[in-house]
């Protein structure tokens, strides 16, 4: 999917987030200033988060409340050390996770995700969807359906 600008990244985020049921795990990957935490922002947006998303980079973990509570990690700086935090907490707990630089988890993902891998293109940005597991395919469907 070719994203235009940030605003179009955001709309995107907007439609997946409204989409989004507990339990649900999205992982971001991209290089550094892909839109990771601009697309984050969208889909706060679909939850009904009204506060002000900031990037995890350093806190490892932010927690918003809204529809559905949203936990947004990102897991750069734990270097695949996964035991370092307390996965199954956010994983298994009553909200939507979404991991930044997930793929560094390796094993330590679940088994069913949805990625979203944003490239740089130009201006602007190529979303490209890996689903895994049922929930992610079913979520990618209504998504693109809607699109």
């Amino acid at each position: 999917m070719h994203i235009k600008n940030e605003d179009e990244l955001i709309a995107l985020g907007q439609d997946l987030g409204s989409l989004l049921e507990k339990n649900d795990v999205l992982i971001l990957t991209g290089e550094l200033g892909a839109g990771k935490t601009t697309l984050t922002k969208g889909l706060a947006k679909g939850l009904g988060i009204h506060q002000m998303i900031k990037s995890p980079t350093y806190t490892i973990v932010r927690e918003y409340e809204g529809r559905l509570p949203l936990y947004h990690l990102d897991v750069y700086r734990i270097e695949g050390d996964a035991d370092s935090i307390d996965l199954d907490e956010f994983l298994f707990g009553s909200g939507v996770t979404v991991i930044e630089w997930g793929h560094l988890l390796g094993e330590a993902l679940p088994a069913e995700y949805l990625e979203l891998e944003i490239l740089k293109d130009g201006d602007g940005r190529e979303v490209v969807f890996h689903a895994r597991g049922q929930r992610a395919t079913e979520l990618l469907q209504r998504l693109t359906d809607g699109v």
